[in-house]
């Protein structure tokens, strides 16, 4: 584990691939890599294949927050937040599936999500009750993970997901994340 200015206490790496490249246009793998169990990788494959026949952004997010939400019991929450294409010093909520209402509209300076992508870092927070930025959004939950989208280098939004459970995020989680983040982020950047 490594420790991370942007969250509390140590968190796992989150490194996807070892070529320093972390989102934007790079062919994701076709088959499973690193730590991703089968599920995981099956999954994945599931949303890759989406993404190539997906009409819009929005609705690949759709897809992407549904199946997520669905197929993983510890995914309490899934959506996706965007750069506010009026102010770009907000997120406004996008697609999301999920048992709570999200905060609609978030300051980049505020919160998990504002860290994340003001940071362009990963951010992991296994027990969110830990972490003052936290912004409640259901005091059930227990840990998030927040992955940022940059496309050609420029924030585009990130993928949140919040869980009743802590600890809910550990290397191999973290990992499937972002790749299931990249999914949107290839298909950004062909758009």
């Amino acid at each position: 584990m490594e420790t991370d200015p942007t969250h509390a206490g140590p968190r796992p790496s989150c490194k996807l691939n070892t070529n320093g490249a972390r989102f934007g246009a790079r062919k994701l793998p076709e088959t499973r890599s690193g730590s991703m169990t089968p599920a995981q990788d099956q999954i994945l494959k599931e949303l890759q294949s989406h993404a190539r026949s997906a009409a819009k952004a929005e609705a690949l997010m759709a897809y992407i927050a549904k199946r997520l939400h669905e197929k993983l019991t510890r995914y309490n929450w899934v959506g996706f937040y965007i750069v506010d294409p009026v102010d770009t010093g907000f997120l406004i909520v996008g697609p999301y599936a999920g048992s709570f209402t999200p905060s609609v509209r978030i300051p980049l300076n505020t919160g998990l999500c504002g860290a994340a992508a003001t940071s362009k870092q990963v951010v992991v927070v296994q027990d969110v009750s830990k972490d003052p930025r936290y912004l409640a959004g259901s005091s059930m939950v227990k840990s998030e993970i927040v992955v940022p989208i940059s496309v050609n280098k420029k924030l585009a939004g990130e993928l949140d997901i919040e869980s009743y459970f802590a600890d809910s995020f550990p290397k191999s989680e973290c990992e499937f994340v972002e790749a299931c983040a990249n999914v949107l982020a290839s298909y950004l950047t062909k758009a």
